[in-house]
Order: C-alpha cells, then sequence, then structure tokens
C-alpha cells in the first residue's frame, strides 16, 4: 500500500486549460447529485450553529446531534447557557471528545456574546474568531452556512480530497484553503465545503475508498494509486 507522503506526491502538470475544465467538471457533477448541500449538524440560529460546530471538533456530527437534542432543549441562548454553567453543561456533552475544554469554552463565548455583543452572535470573522474555542475553521463554517461569506472550512475530509483530486497540494489546512479559493469556480464556491467533506465522509475514505461508485472517478488522479 502506498504510503501517505506517497499518496500526496504531485502528479505531473497538466495544461492550465485543462486543469480548469477538469475542476469545473468535478464540480457541475457534485452539483448534479446534489444541488444544496448543508451541514449535517443541526442548529436553530446562529447561536446554537456555533455551539454546535465547536462541539464537533474531533467528534462526528452524529454524535454532536444526539448530544444538542437533549442540550439544546433547557439552553439554547447564550444566557441560558450561561446559567447551565460549566457543571450543568458536561451532563449533556460527557459523550463527545474533549467535552470538558469545549463545556468551558462554550460558557465562556456564551458570557462574552451576551456581555460584549448583546446576546447576539457577532457574524464577522474577526468577532468570531475573537470568541473562546472558535478558531478559523469553526468561523469559516458558521459564515459560510449563514451565507455570509462563501468560506472553505478545511477538515480531514476536505483536506484528504482536495489532494486525492489534485485540487490543492498545500501542506497546511490555511494553505489548502487558499488554494481551493483560488481554484473553485465562483459559482460553486459557497458550496464546495459541503461537497468535499460529504465526499470524504461517505466516498473518499481515507483507508479504503469507493472508488466504483465515485461520480468523479474518471476525473480523479487517484483512482486506482490508492488501496
Amino acid at each position: 500500500m502506498p504510503s501517505a507522503a506517497a499518496e500526496l506526491q504531485p502528479a505531473p502538470a497538466p495544461h492550465a486549460d485543462d486543469e480548469a475544465a477538469r475542476t469545473a467538471e468535478i464540480f457541475r457533477r457534485f452539483e448534479a447529485a446534489e444541488p444544496a448541500p448543508r451541514t449535517e449538524l443541526a442548529f436553530r440560529d446562529p447561536f446554537t450553529l456555533v455551539v454546535a460546530v465547536a462541539l464537533s471538533a474531533q467528534t462526528t456530527d452524529k454524535a454532536v446531534n444526539k448530544a444538542t437534542d437533549r442540550l439544546f432543549a433547557v439552553a439554547d441562548t447564550p444566557a441560558a447557557m450561561l446559567a447551565l454553567g460549566e457543571e450543568g453543561l458536561i451532563p449533556f456533552i460527557a459523550s463527545i471528545g474533549l467535552f470538558r475544554t469545549k463545556a468551558r469554552n462554550i460558557v465562556a463565548l456564551s458570557r462574552i456574546i451576551l456581555k460584549q455583543h448583546g446576546g447576539v452572535v457577532p457574524l464577522t470573522r474577526d468577532a468570531l474568531q475573537a470568541l473562546p474555542g472558535v478558531g478559523r475553521k469553526t468561523a469559516s463554517v458558521v459564515l459560510n452556512e449563514l451565507g455570509i461569506e462563501p468560506a472553505v472550512a478545511v477538515d480531514t475530509h476536505v483536506f484528504r480530497v482536495a489532494h486525492r483530486l489534485r485540487l490543492a497540494a498545500g501542506r497546511t489546512p490555511d494553505q489548502v484553503e487558499a488554494e481551493l479559493t483560488a481554484r473553485v469556480p465562483a459559482p460553486w464556491l459557497p458550496r464546495a465545503h459541503h461537497w468535499l467533506i460529504l465526499h470524504g465522509r461517505y466516498v473518499c475514505l481515507a483507508r479504503r475508498p469507493r472508488c466504483a461508485g465515485c461520480i468523479v472517478a474518471d476525473l480523479c488522479p487517484s483512482q486506482g494509486v490508492i488501496a
């Protein structure tokens, strides 16, 4: 089996026009299969979206949704979350990885939203990233999902699929984000993040990619290389 490093070795550079056409065709097919992709996290408004995304780090959306189904029934506003407190929040999210750190961050960001922003989630990148536990990726997910910015949040799925499809070659999430933002045609950019995540989650799996059922297999330079 090729090593992970070998998997990411760049292929010979094709003609720029050919690559632009290939990229466009990849996203045309994604759009045909799922015209309106959305996050699989359950949320009601910007606050519950921020909380859900913050909880999703290093855990599955399914696990987060199971926890927030009960949590949001009792605390779905900054004031209610602050009243719940860390010890009150922990039992709701104890099944999620890093739950103590996440509980501390969620209570802290609730306090900031309440005291500094009048209880309304600030929807600018700088203000979001100033919240405890909200990094660039979380802010990108929130801004993209709410239609504020066509951001490309790069998680492990997006990173993997972007490399396998040779849509990016960067070694860090920030580098991959910059490459995808520059490369994905504007009409598809707001939805690119979701398509790449879903493709990585259900088709282009880390260890056993399902190439036989992949709608872009004939456009993928990695097909037949990854065991």
